[in-house]
């Protein structure tokens, strides 16, 4: 007899009564978590080889079947986690970088045996659907992409009860757990490149103000030219919006107002693709007359003429490391956060680090 009452005679797969036993079960019988055991039944490698006997030791002890429809059962989950895309149309679809984080996320939650279902929310109808979707517990959880500053969905899906955790930080007092890049690190990193290069009248073509990724991009600007000792002054900053229109329009601002600079820092690869065009059209030279650093390391990237320099922003561990974030929400775990100024832990906050690719661009 077993400490759950088993004999011999009971069926594999049934726990007392002929219940089937629970992931909760195994790990008590093992002496984990539940997220621990969770990740040994699915295979994940992020567990010690102690905790993985224990875990397959309860296992086979008690008859658990670790199969999906099992789990859904046993814990009330549906097996489904929710990618949101708030952009109207599904802007971001057709963005090399979201394509990114979809396959790190989807990688991550394929190796826990749970679905990733791509949902547009880009309008009150798409937005009301998802609203039902997840009232009806269709789905366990969401993970939140490219949410701008002052859009109430992120707080309409925490507000529901289903956990969340958001791709790129809305600002730095972010209440939803979030993993992000260091922009500032990226930014500042670009324009120090540019120092070393010998250039001295270093512009910049940031993003929309209401992204907090490109206001964190405009202070790692202005930082790094700061501790480098240079004045900066607002006829060098032009606003774009992440287009090659944009950065059209932004590159002709700059040389408009004068003098001339002799390096740009854009916001995006994009910009930095239409800034290219408006100084080719202005008859200078990249990098003779002026020197160009992009943001993003987008295949567009390798293929300007000349090949830009630009920071790389690694989204497949972005997506993999939201999906890790939510699961271990769901399963009840307890994600180390930020500590704020009161000493209290705050929900998470992941920050990837940025690298700097150089290329002749620059």
């Amino acid at each position: 007899m077993n400490g759950h009452g088993q004999g011999p005679g009971h069926g594999r797969g049934h726990g007392r009564g002929g219940v089937r036993p629970t992931l909760e079960e195994v790990a008590i019988r093992a002496g984990v978590g539940r997220g621990t055991a969770s990740r040994v039944v699915n295979g994940s490698p992020r567990v010690s080889e102690r905790a993985r006997e224990a875990v397959e030791a309860a296992v086979a002890e008690l008859g658990y079947v670790p199969h999906q429809a099992a789990r859904a059962l046993a814990g009330d989950r549906a097996g489904a986690i929710a990618l949101v895309v708030p952009e109207p149309g599904g802007r971001l679809f057709f963005e090399p970088a979201f394509s990114e984080v979809v396959r790190g996320a989807g990688a991550a939650l394929a190796e826990a045996d749970v679905q990733l279902v791509l949902t547009l929310a880009g309008d009150d109808r798409e937005r009301g659907r998802l609203a039902g979707q997840l009232s009806g517990r269709r789905v366990d959880g969401v993970l939140l992409v490219s949410a701008r500053v002052g859009d109430p969905l992120p707080e309409l899906v925490a507000g529901l009860g289903v956990p969340v955790v958001i791709g790129g930080r809305r600002s730095v007092e972010e209440p939803l757990p979030s993993v992000d890049f260091d922009d500032l690190g990226g930014a500042a990193a670009a324009v120090r490149h540019l120092l070393g290069r010998g250039r001295r009248a270093i512009a910049a073509m940031t993003g929309p103000p209401e992204v907090y990724g490109a206001r964190r991009r405009l202070e790692g600007y202005r930082r790094a030219l700061d501790t480098a000792g240079r004045r900066v002054g607002e006829p060098r900053i032009s606003v774009g919006d992440c287009t090659e229109a944009g950065g059209r329009r932004a590159m002709r601002e700059l040389l408009a107002r004068g003098p001339r600079p002799d390096a740009v820092f854009a916001g995006c690869d994009l910009m930095a693709v239409g800034a290219r065009r408006e100084l080719r059209a202005a008859g200078l030279r990249v990098p003779g007359d002026v020197a160009l650093v992009g943001f993003g390391d987008s295949p567009l990237a390798r293929h300007l003429d000349p090949p830009l320099t630009s920071v790389r922003r690694p989204g497949v561990e972005l997506g993999r490391t939201m999906a890790r974030l939510l699961l271990e929400r769901i399963q009840g775990e307890r994600i180390p956060g930020e500590h704020g100024g009161g000493g209290g832990p705050r929900e998470a906050a992941v920050l990837l680090p940025t690298e700097l690719i150089v290329r002749e661009s620059s």
